[in-house]
C-alpha cells in the first residue's frame, strides 16, 4: 500500500512538472519589437546549446546605447541574424517568465523573427535613409582653354 501511494505521488508530481513546463514554453508574458544593431551573437552552453545575442539600441542620436540581451532557439532565425550583422534590424521577441533553468537560454527574451530596418527615424517626420545615396551625375568634361597668344609690343 505504501509503495502504491509513493508511485501515485511520483506520477502526480511528474504530471504537474510536465504541465508547468508546457504552459511556460507556449505562453508568453509579453511580446514586442526592439530595434538596433546586433553587435554580439554566438552559440553558447555546456550541455544545452542556445544562441545568445546582444543588441545595441540608441533612442536618440548622441545618447548612450542601451543593451538588449536575447536568446534564439530557432536555427533558421539565428542564420538570418548572422546574415544581417552590422545592419540596423528590428527583432520580434517573446518574454517567457518562470523557466526553471538556464538550459533553455540565458535570458527571458526569445527572438522569433528579424527584419532589416531601411530608415532611421530621428524625430517625427525626419528620417535618415540607410541605403547609399545615388551617385551624383558626373560633371561634363570641359575643354582646357587655349593658351593666350603672346602679346606683341606695339610700334610707335
Amino acid at each position: 500500500m505504501l509503495i502504491k501511494s509513493i508511485l501515485t505521488f511520483a506520477l502526480a508530481l511528474v504530471i504537474v512538472v510536465a504541465g508547468y513546463a508546457l504552459v511556460i514554453m507556449f505562453w508568453s508574458y509579453s511580446s514586442g519589437e526592439r530595434a538596433g544593431w546586433v553587435q554580439k551573437f554566438s552559440k553558447k552552453g555546456w550541455l544545452c546549446k542556445t544562441w545568445e545575442g546582444e543588441m545595441a539600441m540608441v533612442s536618440m542620436p548622441g545618447t548612450t546605447s542601451e543593451k538588449f540581451l536575447f536568446t534564439v532557439w530557432d536555427d533558421d532565425v539565428a542564420a538570418q541574424i548572422n546574415k544581417v550583422m552590422g545592419k540596423r534590424v528590428s527583432l520580434h521577441y517573446e518574454q517567457k517568465v518562470g523557466i526553471p533553468t538556464d538550459c533553455f537560454g540565458e535570458t527571458s527574451y526569445y527572438v522569433t523573427r528579424v527584419n532589416v530596418v531601411e530608415e532611421i527615424p530621428l524625430a517625427p517626420g525626419v528620417v535618415v535613409p540607410t541605403r547609399p545615396a545615388e551617385p551624383a551625375p558626373a560633371a561634363p568634361a570641359t575643354q582646357p582653354a587655349a593658351p593666350a597668344a603672346p602679346a606683341t609690343p606695339e610700334k610707335k
